[in-house]
């Protein structure tokens, strides 16, 4: 970012962490004027770190990416150009290629994005790839709770933002940490799809749930 011209704050979310991950963060935050932290007190999961940092930020373009270094900050400015020049609201990142377990991640993903294809008509590859770029406009008219954060592409669309894409981002394979996927995860994140198409279809005329 530094051999670019773009100005830019960075905004770090504490989902609760147990390890020294705040003291990091706020010494950080404390010896740069662009570096801001938020901390839970205790873990609230994705979705609400997604909603207070989306409040949060103030910036034309918007831009997140998970904290467990698997993806590559070196893909941020492609993906702010895509917005700035080429006129998308959403760029999501697509890990074409994924160094995560086969059974545990995987073969998840992939019922997940086959499901959220069928439901939205959206053609991404990768819904949940936390590396993302928005207008601000998208994040500050989508709301994200539960495990929806899953689904930011559909809520953005279903929000009126139409100009959707992705782009192939290098995955890495996890150093640090391990993932905190797991069934209950699973079945809540299938759950969340159903409302999600729900309301894809009901939603702009709820008249028709009466036979209208």
């Amino acid at each position: 970012m530094e051999q670019t011209d773009i100005t830019y704050d960075i905004w770090f979310i504490d989902d609760g962490s147990t390890d020294n991950s705040w003291d990091v963060v706020s010494t950080l935050s404390r010896k740069h004027n662009n570096t801001n932290a938020i901390k839970f007190l205790t873990n609230y999961g994705k979705s609400q770190a997604l909603h207070a940092g989306f409040a949060a930020v103030n910036g034309e373009v918007v831009i997140t990416m998970d904290a467990d270094l698997q993806d590559s900050p070196e893909e941020i400015p492609a993906l702010y150009q895509m917005i700035t020049e080429q006129g998308f609201d959403l760029v999501s990142g697509w890990k074409k290629k994924r160094y995560d377990s086969v059974i545990a991640k995987n073969l998840p993903s992939k019922l997940f994005n086959w499901a959220a294809r069928k439901t939205s008509g959206l053609t991404l590859h990768d819904f949940n790839c936390g590396l993302k770029a928005y207008r601000r406009e998208v994040v500050k008219n989508v709301d994200v709770h539960g495990e929806m954060h899953r689904y930011i592409p559909v809520l953005a669309a279903n929000a009126g933002f139409k100009n959707i894409t992705e782009k192939v981002v290098v995955h890495q394979a996890r150093k640090y940490g391990s993932t905190k996927f797991g069934y209950e995860r699973f079945i809540n994140g299938f759950l969340d799809l159903i409302t999600i198409g729900f309301l894809s279809k009901y939603g702009k005329r709820p008249m028709h749930l009466f036979g209208s």
